[in-house]
């Protein structure tokens, strides 16, 4: 658990880089959207390929297909939890979408790349993957559902983008067992690496434009994160090991359940014109948690 707890610390300080940074006046608003556009159509992506073209070989198909089945399950499980939940944290119509949303949907790209890459290695990147592609099938389908009241066809166009590209050619690389050349395999791993420090730092900029004193004064928040990053996840573990038996894909898995919220909530509520003060404030405080529970969440996978 320490290990855990040193390998969080050390993601902890690269978001506090991000926050020296900005107060030095080297992040600003233009600055860091531009990293993030990088962060998400560039690097990130790569670092999907990358741990693909490195794991051929490695990989059982049918441990390729048993993490997608658990990742539909995660998603499932959360929809209802959400469902079950959501009443009892706002009355408020358009705030009951953004708290079933953000049950739903967990920042397993920008955090979740950089906490498996750290603690359980960049081979196991390539699960994650499998957990992107998921997620971008359910956010693109049940997600807008849910924000719009109705499913467009037109929706599924958003779906096409570089990391849903990279993700699935990642999946053909690993369920084909394709050899990349090596010199593409060199230049895919060291951009890809960028994704994790370059995500964190972006956590930074972030917290430094936040109202921290506000969020601290949320306390259906904390209740809120203590849920979403602990005992959902913990509740899924029994269930977990009678799916699987491997100690690493029930670490990743685990991890993947005990992310924090993600942005793409905070955006698409932003688009539709619904107010994302308590969706910002519950990105950062589960962001900044999830530091302290993911080695409570490994701890309890021994």
């Amino acid at each position: 658990m320490l290990t855990v707890f040193l390998q969080m610390l050390s993601l902890l300080l690269m978001i506090g880089t991000g926050c020296l940074m900005t107060r030095k006046g080297m992040l600003d608003e233009h600055t860091s959207g531009q990293v993030s556009k990088m962060v998400v159509n560039v690097f990130n992506p790569l670092l999907f390929f990358s741990s693909a073209a490195n794991a051929v070989g490695s990989i059982a198909l049918d441990t390729m297909l048993q993490i997608s089945l658990i990742a539909v399950g995660m998603f499932v499980f959360f929809i209802i939890a959400g469902m079950i939940l959501t009443p009892f944290f706002d009355k408020d119509a358009d705030q009951r979408k953004i708290y079933q949303m953000m049950f739903v949907f967990s920042n397993l790209g920008f955090i979740g790349i950089p906490v498996v890459n750290s603690i359980l290695g960049s081979e196991y990147v390539v699960y994650v993957t499998e957990f992107l592609v998921v997620y971008n099938i359910f956010f693109y389908t049940y997600g807008i559902t849910v924000m719009d009241g109705s499913f467009s066809l037109s929706s599924l166009k958003t779906m096409v983008n570089p990391g849903m590209v990279c993700s699935v050619l990642a999946m053909a690389v690993i369920l084909l067992g394709i050899q990349v050349p090596e010199f593409i395999k060199t230049a895919a791993t060291y951009l890809g690496n960028a994704a994790s420090p370059l995500a964190l730092v972006l956590v930074g900029f972030s917290l430094m434009h936040a109202d921290i004193k506000s969020i601290l004064k949320e306390t259906r928040l904390y209740l809120f994160s203590l849920i979403k990053l602990l005992i959902l996840p913990l509740l899924m573990l029994p269930v977990l090991r009678m799916v699987t038996d491997d100690a690493a894909v029930i670490s990743v898995c685990m991890v993947m359940f005990g992310m924090p919220v993600g942005n793409m909530i905070l955006m698409l509520g932003n688009e539709r014109g619904i107010d994302g003060t308590t969706c910002g404030a519950a990105i950062i405080l589960s962001t900044v948690l999830c530091v302290f529970t993911v080695p409570v969440i490994l701890l309890a996978v021994g």
